[in-house]
């Protein structure tokens, strides 16, 4: 049974029963038959469903924000996730015509010679619960798009997330076969994988979530797109618009209380402007109200789950008896226990705290000072993640320069915890391996069947 204790108070918000291996496997075999008819409909037509199954999830937004609320502890006056979820879909349905075009070599009256991307029948997407939406749209819409079949296995903690994208594809016309939201448990999961159930699997959640997979994988040449976390850094540099540089890093720390894949888990300020930087972020902190998500007044709800909360605790008061500095007053946030975390500062770190070196998921950020750009460099690379980076500066070519020298899979300047759909999504070390959305994200998504055609 799969179980969504809702982080607001504790109740089992949905349950349900997960998939016997029998029942799976007849799952996999109706997405492999309807497979081959979807992928012979014209692309256009493709695209056109995708798009109307996108448009009637917007539609639901009313209903879907309470339940992720509910969920996973978002506050309501967030709105949801619809603004970047539509994004990320009509940009991966506007190229996808080019981005899956045959690469013509030659086409004379000798020779026909071709490149065709052609999909990889079933695709397992494997989706977390920080932004279930978001982070599931990414591989699903690209992935039928390209002609393949889709089953998304949703985070226990979102279970209703793909029952309402499913609802939403088939009213629009996607056929039930070829796009199918099931609940599985981690064994049948593997043991799926493991018979080469699926042409390409993408899974975005924790290192030991995609070793498990990898595991599975092994020895079956399945494709596999993995996200696997992050500690990404933020570097404001002397000439940074510093107000600009602690509203973004900030938020981008605390916002969805630090539960974002590349949100901001530490911060090096050139050492002239590290006083004043920490000034303004803890005002700006103290300012939060931690609270029922579901009231429009709070700014920072619940995290998903106690654990998850006791273990940033955890990493919170191994930094403190090692010596760091915390800024925000406890007082300030009396509603903090349980799933309910305070937001918080901290300075005098190193990284010898595991606050500074494991993923964190939650609102905490610490703060070091930085004397050059090539120590900020060493301290941005000394990680076992390589996710994000988000450089603040006015020259762009100091910038770039720096971004050439940072393990990571996407630099920012003077911004930070955003996807951009044109960009490949990827990262390096623990982070994982594959690339998501951009024309690179169709590559992934299908593999290339060459033509040579002697027509004499």
């Amino acid at each position: 049974m799969i179980r969504c204790i809702s982080p607001i108070d504790g109740s089992v918000y949905a349950e349900r029963p997960t998939l016997s291996v029998a029942e799976a496997k007849a799952a996999v075999d109706g997405a492999t038959t309807a497979q081959t008819d979807w992928a012979a409909r014209p692309l256009a037509e493709r695209i056109a469903l995708v798009q109307a199954g996108v448009a009637n999830v917007g539609a639901m937004n009313d209903e879907i924000v309470p339940e992720l609320a509910w969920q996973m502890g978002r506050p309501v006056r967030y709105g949801g996730e619809f603004g970047g979820f539509n994004e990320r879909a009509t940009y991966m349905a506007g190229i996808a015509r080019d981005a899956l075009a045959p690469i013509e070599i030659e086409d004379s009256d000798a020779f026909r010679r071709v490149i065709k991307r052609v999909p990889h029948g079933v695709v397992l997407v494997v989706a977390p619960w920080n932004y279930p939406y978001m982070t599931a749209i990414n591989t699903v819409a690209p992935a039928l798009i390209a002609g393949n079949a889709v089953m998304l296995k949703h985070a226990s903690q979102t279970p209703l997330v793909g029952e309402r994208m499913a609802q939403a594809f088939h009213a629009a016309g996607v056929p039930e076969d070829v796009f199918q939201n099931v609940f599985l448990d981690h064994q049948t999961t593997s043991d799926l994988i493991a018979a080469r159930s699926f042409g390409f699997v993408n899974f975005t959640g924790s290192v030991t979530g995609g070793q498990a997979i990898e595991r599975a994988a092994a020895g079956t040449f399945t494709g596999l797109g993995l996200e696997l976390g992050g500690k990404d850094p933020g570097y404001v540099m002397d000439d940074a618009d510093l107000d600009a540089a602690v509203d973004t890093l900030i938020d981008g720390a605390m916002f969805n209380s630090g539960q974002c894949c590349c949100g901001i888990e530490r911060i090096y300020v050139v050492e002239p402007l590290f006083d004043a930087f920490v000034e303004k972020a803890v005002a700006i902190v103290e300012g939060y109200r931690l609270g029922n998500p579901l009231e429009p007044e709070t700014t920072i709800g619940p995290m998903a789950h106690i654990r998850f909360a006791d273990h940033v605790r955890g990493q919170v008061a191994d930094a403190v008896a090692a010596g760091a500095k915390t800024h925000i007053d406890p007082a300030l946030f009396p509603q903090d226990g349980g799933a309910y975390l305070m937001p918080q500062i901290l300075t005098d770190v190193t990284h010898d705290m595991r606050v500074m070196r494991e993923e964190s998921f939650g609102p905490v950020v610490g703060i070091m000072p930085a004397k050059d750009d090539a120590e900020a460099i060493r301290l941005m690379n000394d990680s076992d993640f390589g996710l994000t980076a988000s450089l603040w500066t006015q020259d762009a070519a100091r910038a770039e320069r720096i971004a050439d020298q940072i393990e990571t899979g996407t630099v920012f300047m003077n911004r930070a915890d955003y996807l951009d759909p044109g960009l490949c999504w990827t990262g390096c070390k623990d982070t994982g391996r594959g690339g998501g959305l951009s024309v690179i994200g169709y590559h992934n998504l299908t593999r290339p069947k060459s033509y040579h055609l002697k027509k004499a």
